[in-house]
């Protein structure tokens, strides 16, 4: 299994990313996706849930209308469309596979700094 997130990097307040998330080696449309952030010197954060076809998504009260998760099952990814981004956005986010309501296999994470 492998995930493999890109789309990091170095945003004005109030900018948009989108970070992206390849996944191979399991059945993609059989899982639900998630991203998860670590900001520095913080905990994990939850961030966004997609189920496996994409009818059904969750996010965390912090992100709720700036952030739009979705999939592309053709592709075997997942995204994160991030909008009006703020200061404390700033972390490493990382897409993680669920299996039975736990995450069994995490990316290496990609990097978003909101800064001016």
């Amino acid at each position: 299994v492998e995930l493999v997130e890109s789309g990091g990097g170095l945003v004005q307040p109030g900018g948009s990313l989108r970070l992206s998330c390849a996944a191979s080696g399991f059945t993609f449309d059989d899982s639900s996706m998630s991203w998860v952030r670590q900001a520095p010197g913080k905990g994990l954060e939850w961030v966004s849930t997609i189920n496996w076809n994409g009818d059904t998504t969750y996010y965390t009260n912090s992100v709720k209308g700036r952030f739009t998760v979705t999939r592309d099952n053709a592709k075997n990814t997942v995204y994160l469309q991030m909008s009006s981004l703020k200061p404390e956005d700033t972390a490493v986010y990382y897409c993680a596979k669920e299996y039975h309501y736990e995450y069994d296999y995490w990316g290496q994470g990609t990097q978003v700094t909101v800064s001016s």
